[in-house]
């Protein structure tokens, strides 16, 4: 009796040790996840916000360099062979707030953003849909953050990544929309929440 209580109790004490070690390692992990995200955030805005005060034609130069820190985020991930999807929303949040900076257009630069990090995807062989997802993610997080017109930005970023989706082909197009389904009717609904307006 007691060898098949202790045999019972065994495996449960141990899978129980196990459980508990494997959720201190996520929890760890995934706090460790949050610090790099935020510093990815950081190197982009400032890089940004620097390149952009230095030139001092902030509408012109803007998408140039909105393109370049996407291209450069592409080659960074195929270096280390992961990590796009991750830090897209990352990178993406980090050049509205860089652009917002400066005074720059954050609604052409959000679009801007978007469209070219679907294309930088496509051009890797990455997710199209969940790259554009997590793009406009990113710089509907920074428009509420600088204080931007959320809508206008999430209207903008979708476009871009349509767009984007457009010069890959019709699958590219149906996955981004699919994916992308919903995202400016929730920031209306939440804008509607916060700010109501009049139905145009």
């Amino acid at each position: 009796m007691k060898a098949t209580k202790g045999s019972v109790m065994e495996p449960t004490e141990g899978i129980s040790k196990a459980g508990t070690t494997v959720k201190a390692g996520i929890v760890s992990s995934l706090r460790g996840i949050d610090e790099i995200e935020a510093e990815i955030v950081s190197l982009a805005r400032n890089t940004v916000s620097n390149a952009l005060g230095a030139t001092g034609t902030v509408a012109n130069e803007g998408v140039a360099i909105a393109k370049d820190v996407v291209r450069g985020t592409i080659q960074a991930t195929e270096e280390v062979g992961t990590g796009l999807v991750l830090s897209t929303k990352s990178v993406a949040k980090g050049i509205v707030m860089g652009v917002s900076d400066v005074g720059g257009d954050v609604v052409t630069a959000a679009g801007q953003t978007v469209k070219s990090a679907v294309k930088g995807a496509a051009e890797v062989g990455a997710d199209v849909a969940l790259v554009a997802r997590r793009a406009v993610d990113g710089v509907v997080e920074a428009a509420k953050e600088v204080g931007g017109n959320v809508m206008e930005v999430a209207e903008s970023a979708v476009g871009g990544a349509v767009t984007a989706a457009g010069e890959i082909g019709n699958t590219a197009v149906k996955a981004v929309k699919e994916t992308l389904i919903g995202v400016v009717e929730g920031v209306k609904e939440i804008g509607g929440a916060v700010l109501p307006r009049s139905r145009e």
